[in-house]
């Protein structure tokens, strides 16, 4: 293998980051794998990976836009406490001023079940939405987008926190959203389909 230039591929370190074995209060699954939605702003979707770096755990929380799946909101943090998820949360709501009756559909996590993160869903008038105990394909379109991102970052491990987030930002901001073709919004990019979507109305 050293002679011909090959290494053995390492197995990616795993970490959990879904806690519900909390006492906090749960909401019921309004979305029901209903992943098709006639407008932008009706439905969003929540959630919380990792990334390896050599400083250690970097954790990306996002909120996407179920119609043309837009991540609406996003944030990085060296910590899973639900501070991260409410500042993705805080950066959706800044960005689209949503209506009254939003459903926000993510896991169980003691993150989206914790006090702050439910005050400022109530605060905006959303409608909370939780996945069925250990059923990760309630919420399909968060989980895809991690693995997309994850397959085309193609790093396993970053050399630093802040690389990866750089990483990440550039990714999210300046391609996934302006550029990156997606068949559930017609062959467009999530910025394009919604302008289609506003020529429209």
């Amino acid at each position: 293998m050293r002679a011909d230039g090959l290494q053995a591929r390492r197995r990616r370190r795993f970490r959990v980051t879904t806690d519900s074995t909390h006492r906090l209060a749960l909401a019921p699954n309004h979305l029901r794998r209903q992943f098709a939605v006639d407008a932008p702003d009706r439905v969003w979707v929540a959630d919380i990976t990792y990334l390896d770096t050599a400083d250690g755990w970097l954790y990306l929380a996002v909120v996407i836009d179920l119609y043309a799946r837009r991540v609406v909101g996003w944030a990085v943090r060296d910590t899973l406490a639900s501070e991260l998820a409410c500042a993705a949360l805080q950066l959706a709501v800044g960005r689209r001023r949503p209506r009254p009756g939003l459903v926000h559909h993510s896991d169980r996590g003691l993150q989206y079940a914790s006090a702050p993160y439910q005050a400022l869903l109530a605060a905006h008038g959303a409608i909370c939405s939780m996945s069925r105990a250990g059923d990760c394909y309630d919420n399909a379109v968060a989980e895809s987008f991690f693995s997309t991102l994850k397959t085309e970052l193609g790093t396993s491990r970053w050399p630093s926190r802040a690389t990866a987030a750089n990483a990440v930002a550039v990714y999210i901001d300046r391609f996934y959203n302006l550029r990156r073709l997606h068949s559930s919004a017609g062959y467009h990019s999530p910025i394009d389909a919604e302008a289609a979507f506003e020529s429209r109305v």
